[in-house]
């Protein structure tokens, strides 16, 4: 088929908004920005009887009743042994490197987010990036097995997305190698395979509750660990060191969550499963819209997983696609729909991790190409399907016009 007749055959399929409807109809370009993604915000009603306990109480911080309470309900939620709450994520990444005392080289992707490398630097920590895999965008294991060295401690992979990493395949790794495996998985909370919770992988897992994830403190993370001594020795690292008002037993900081935030996600649990029921149907309806145009990729779902549809990319094959990636994304943005290239530029094009002598030998071709391909499309459960069909019917007049 013709590269025009495919673009036009897209243009005029029946998108089947979430609420059903069958026909496409044009809108409107927004007059207000839509955002990549949206925190999901309780009524504001049902926090109040949080704040008022809290006002109760005057506890606000330190371990109080929402704490306790918070870090259990989220072990339950989530099928996981302990959970110990920080104030953000990358605090929790930063404990995790110093709970497990590991020093030397750390193998770890140059696609996600700049924190994760952040913490390692802040421990002094040597990256080592290696490429990730063509049809996830996580660490490839092949290229971990030849990355390691006499010199390498840990492996840090990231479920990007959302999407499980080869678990089996790294521990097995690590085992032989007598390396820790620390998973940073922003992500993916709530994310299952088989049943079971992908943060019970490795030794810790590492969240985050920023305000652009799928479950939010406002800010906030935790890290998730399967013994009560390493529960612990966490707890104590992220209050100051301290065991007792006379005892530091190690070098601590201050990255605890406080009361206000713990009760507000008690209450954000509550509505979880219903935003990722929405989130769901927005992909897939994005699926359906999409598939077809030319050039243009999704990442696959893989075989028994539970998925929270934290981010919907896309991929723009720079050969096959009419449309650049920067030429949709601009088009998108100058109709106030930021959508967001994540993750670009490349970790290892930023400052003090763009050294050669950073990246393993193979280089990265895999998540370069990624870097220059991918654009996340708006996803949250407050984007309403009258507002999707107005980001398909940009996308799809771009396409037309780049044709001539």
């Amino acid at each position: 088929m013709a590269l025009d007749e495919q673009i036009s055959k897209a243009i005029e399929r029946p998108i089947s908004p979430i609420n059903g409807r069958s026909d496409f109809e044009q809108q409107a370009i927004f007059d207000e920005p839509r955002f990549v993604t949206k925190p999901s915000l309780p009524p504001l009603d049902d926090f109040l009887p949080y704040l008022e306990e809290i006002w109760r109480s005057a506890r606000l911080t330190n371990g109080g009743p929402f704490h306790r309470q918070f870090e259990q309900a989220l072990a339950d939620y989530l099928g996981v042994k302990y959970v110990s709450l920080f104030a953000n994520g990358t605090l929790a990444l930063i404990t995790a490197m110093q709970a497990l005392g590991i020093s030397g080289e750390v193998i770890t992707t140059p696609f996600s987010f700049v924190a994760t490398a952040h913490s390692l630097n802040w421990n002094q920590l040597t990256p080592v990036f290696v490429d990730v895999n063509d049809s996830t965008y996580n660490l490839d294991p092949d290229n971990i097995e030849a990355a390691i060295t006499a010199k390498t401690r840990a492996i840090v992979p990231v479920h990007v997305y959302g999407q499980p990493c080869d678990v089996e395949a790294i521990e097995e790794i690590a085992r032989r190698h007598n390396l820790f495996v620390v998973y940073d998985a922003a992500h993916a909370f709530g994310v299952s395979r088989n049943g079971s919770s992908i943060l019970n992988a490795g030794d810790l897992s590492v969240l985050s509750f920023h305000a652009t994830k799928v479950f939010n403190t406002f800010e906030g993370g935790a890290i998730i660990s399967n013994n009560a001594e390493m529960k612990e020795k966490i707890d104590l690292l992220k209050n100051f060191g301290f065991r007792n008002e006379v005892t530091i037993m190690g070098t601590g900081i201050n990255a605890k969550l406080n009361e206000i935030q713990s009760a507000f996600g008690l209450l954000q649990l509550k509505h979880l499963r219903s935003n990722i029921t929405l989130r769901k149907r927005i992909a897939k309806n994005y699926e359906q819209s999409l598939v077809g145009l030319p050039g243009v990729s999704f990442l696959l779902e893989q075989t028994d997983t539970e998925y929270n549809y934290s981010y919907f990319p896309i991929f723009l094959d720079a050969e096959d696609c009419p449309v650049s990636r920067d030429a949709l994304y601009d088009a998108l943005k100058a109709n106030n729909i930021f959508a967001r290239r994540y993750f670009y530029p490349l970790i290892t094009e930023f400052p003090p991790y763009n050294q050669p002598s950073l990246i393993a030998e193979g280089g990265l071709p895999v998540a370069a190409k990624a870097s220059q391909e991918v654009l996340c499309l708006p996803i949250y459960p407050e984007l309403k399907p009258e507002e999707q069909c107005i980001i398909l019917d940009v996308i799809y007049k771009t396409f037309k016009t780049h044709m001539g």
